[in-house]
């Protein structure tokens, strides 16, 4: 598998109501990422102990374009309309892969 260049950190805020929606939700939109795109290297789903409503993801993909690519797919898609009424807010960062330990 080639190596990262590229990775995106993403934290939501989700309507207490739906987090457990949410976190399943979440957690098969990362196995589909994984298994359906060659160019997504890492999905990692984080959950705050402090703030239970809070979630974060850091993925890791070959290059940018890989992202895009994901962000375009159908299951993105299906994902996204899922889970927009259950986010309270959203930040994405995307990086650059520097160094790897």
């Amino acid at each position: 598998m080639p190596q990262p260049e590229f990775a995106i950190a993403v934290t939501f805020e989700i309507k207490p109501e739906f987090v457990e929606q949410f976190h399943a939700r979440i957690l098969q939109q990362a196995t589909d990422s994984l298994t359906k795109e060659p160019g997504c290297c890492q999905f990692d789903v984080l959950l705050d102990e402090a703030v239970p409503t809070t979630f974060f993801l850091y993925e890791t993909y070959v290059d940018a374009a890989a992202f895009d690519a994901h962000k375009q797919t159908e299951h993105f898609a299906d994902y996204d309309r899922a889970v927009a009424d259950w986010v309270i807010g959203k930040s994405v960062r995307r990086l650059k892969m520097v160094s790897r330990s």
